[in-house]
């Protein structure tokens, strides 16, 4: 399995981004995908993960509102639409996936524990909100 990110930028506060992840090798429904980020100094935190098997999906706090996770028709790319952006969003934000498993009603401490422990991960894209 593989995973691309891409899209990030420069953004001022309160505008819009969206992110995409490439997949490749995600033969099945049985994969839970999402997204995770990382500022400068801080730990990896998770925001946001869509299931494979049912499309649940679930939000950090924190992003919920304002932060709409998806997929395309394929199945192939997961996108990330970010609006009302604030500069505390600014950080490396990265795409993960977790497969083998059915996934129902999918929460997020689940899946991020599930992604830490054997988790693909794509390379980081950087978002820079400026105030």
């Amino acid at each position: 399995v593989q995973l691309q990110a891409y899209g990030g930028g420069l953004v001022q506060a309160g505008g819009s981004l969206r992110l995409s992840c490439a997949t490749s090798g995600l033969t099945s429904d049985d994969y839970a995908i999402g997204w995770f980020r990382q500022a400068p100094g801080k730990e990896r935190e998770d925001i946001s993960c869509i299931s494979g098997s049912d499309g649940s999906t679930a939000y950090r706090k924190s992003v919920k509102g304002r932060f709409t996770i998806s997929t395309d028709n394929a199945k192939n790319t997961v996108f990330l639409q970010m609006n009302s952006l604030k500069p505390e969003d600014t950080a490396v934000y990265f795409c993960a996936a977790v497969v083998g498993d059915v996934w129902r009603m999918i929460d997020l401490p689940s899946y991020t524990i599930a992604t830490m422990r054997k988790g693909y991960w794509g390379q980081g894209t950087l978002v820079t909100v400026s105030s």
